[in-house]
């Protein structure tokens, strides 16, 4: 342990203040939390959100981009190496299904926390720093008062995300979507789970 200290300007709402210290450690990442998936996924829901008749035609252009793509590569002659010929075959797959489907995209999912509840932080942070230098009973009012406009503001906040992850979970039961719903339901069972690399040393 190289050093402590207490850090009084920290605001986090309470009367205890922050202790940082600053330790000296040797640490080492497992491989297997090193690794990171990067394979391509697809948009496999785009074929569930289309009708009968624009999924037909979907399949029509997807069976057309891979002939042509196919009528390209027997052009090529006999000599070429068998393992290009795989990697041809693999890409022309691959681009054609691009092309159809297009790329799936992880959801953004809207924080509860936003530019609003960083204004009432940043009030309740300056009224403390004022009662630290002149602990005086108008200034621990004032501190009172943005401490429960905040926690009030803050509930608010976490009940309208709770209600609007809601809402997501009927759309898709009602959709029949139910991979997103259990996952849904998976993530209110569960709660949040940070993920964190094994330390091996």
């Amino acid at each position: 342990m190289l050093g402590v200290r207490s850090s009084r300007r920290a605001d986090c709402d309470t009367d205890h203040y922050l202790v940082v210290a600053k330790v000296w450690e040797r640490l080492e990442v497992s491989k297997q939390a090193a690794k990171k998936f990067d394979g391509e996924r697809f948009n496999l829901s785009k074929l569930n959100e289309l009708n009968l008749s624009k999924l037909y035609e979907l399949e029509v252009s997807y069976q057309i981009e891979i002939t042509n793509r196919f009528a390209a590569l027997e052009n090529l002659s006999d000599s070429e190496d068998i393992n290009r010929d795989s990697e041809n075959i693999k890409e022309n797959i691959k681009t054609s299904a691009k092309d159809s489907l297009g790329m799936y995209e992880l959801k953004q999912h809207k924080p509860c926390f936003d530019e609003e509840c960083l204004g009432f932080l940043y009030q309740r942070k300056q009224d403390k720093m004022q009662w630290i230098q002149d602990p005086s009973q108008s200034n621990v009012g004032n501190l009172n008062n943005v401490r429960c406009e905040a926690s009030r503001h803050f509930r608010n906040k976490k009940k309208e995300h709770l209600e609007a992850k809601i809402e997501e979970l009927e759309t898709n039961c009602k959709t029949k979507n139910i991979r997103d719903m259990y996952r849904g339901i998976n993530d209110f069972k569960k709660g949040y789970q940070p993920r964190n690399n094994i330390v091996k040393d």
